[in-house]
């Protein structure tokens, strides 16, 4: 009997302990394929991110540039806060999808932000038109170009003691700045509207005496800029720079009777610019940047935001 017991209890513990190494060989096999589908999933979700990565072929991106490569830069721009930064701000948005950081320092003045894009401290600008760059580069020794242009900012023609270009009157006296570039610009609006005829040849260079067909004996009056929003009592019509407008509460889009044409000389030559240093063009980062700052979120933010005193040039 007792031998009986015996081998009935060692019977029982071959069996407990079989069964315990079964369990524990079951766990262990299935840690490593937990493990396993951990690591699929994870190159999965890398190669999924990458794919994403490096499908930025849309508006605001461009297709030449390797998005994915790009992940994690920062690109710094100078910028004037009005309306540059606020532009810029469009445009970090469309870079953020693609995990690269737009830094923006806004400077008030028109001098630092060439310099600090000369020396290197910041990767871009945008403030200036092209004249100024060029004169800039000039008189500083610098080595800088542009690589896009974004906007303008037009003169308007407003109406004084005379509401309508229908009404314009004999000897109708119209108020223009005094200064040679924006006298220019000037003498091209009204010639653009037909009440005035500017010598071929002149541009932007023209001044009263360019004027070579003017029949409705209109008066030229020449004035300091600034001053222009506050003659309209007493003249006819003033063609005002786009600053001095918005600063005397005009709206391009609502007060003017006339404004520079986007495909005008003026506009043309006189668009703000994305500049960067001489050698930097073909840079994928400035290539993505100057992409996101001519896309069509950005013309849509300019449209819906600055009532035609800022127009979009792209």
């Amino acid at each position: 009997m007792k031998k009986f017991l015996s081998a009935l209890l060692a019977a029982t513990l071959t069996l407990s302990l079989a069964a315990c190494g079964s369990t524990a060989s079951s766990a262990a096999s299935s840690e490593p394929a937990s493990s396993e589908a951990v690591s699929s999933e994870a190159a999965s979700s890398e190669a999924a991110s990458s794919e994403a990565a490096a499908d930025f072929t849309g508006d605001g991106y461009d297709a030449t540039v390797d998005y994915a490569a790009l992940a994690g830069t920062t690109i710094t721009v100078a910028a004037s806060p009005v309306p540059h930064a606020e532009i810029l701000n469009v445009a970090k948005d469309i870079l953020a999808k693609a995990d690269i950081t737009l830094e923006i320092k806004e400077f008030t003045d028109y001098v630092q932000p060439n310099l600090v894009t000369e020396n290197g401290e910041v990767d871009a600008n945008y403030f200036q038109h092209g004249p100024y760059l060029e004169n800039f580069n000039a008189e500083n020794g610098t080595h800088l170009v542009s690589v896009a242009a974004i906007h303008y900012e037009p003169f308007g023609l407003y109406p004084g003691k005379t509401k309508t270009l229908e009404e314009l009157p004999e000897g109708a006296k119209i108020a223009v700045p005094n200064d040679t570039t924006n006298e220019a610009r000037a003498l091209q609006l009204l010639s653009a509207q037909g009440i005035i005829t500017v010598k071929e040849g002149a541009g932007l260079t023209a001044t009263k005496n360019d004027i070579i067909e003017n029949p409705h004996n209109v008066e030229i009056v020449e004035m300091e800029a600034a001053q222009l929003p506050r003659t309209l009592a007493d003249v006819d019509y003033a063609v005002i720079n786009g600053n001095y407008a918005q600063e005397a509460g005009f709206s391009v889009g609502k007060d003017a009777i006339a404004v520079e044409d986007a495909s005008s000389e003026a506009a043309q030559t006189y668009a703000n610019i994305l500049v960067v240093k001489e050698g930097n063009e073909e840079n994928p980062a400035i290539k993505a940047l100057a992409a996101a700052l001519t896309s069509q979120a950005v013309k849509d933010y300019i449209n819906a935001t600055y009532d035609g005193a800022v127009v979009a040039i792209f």
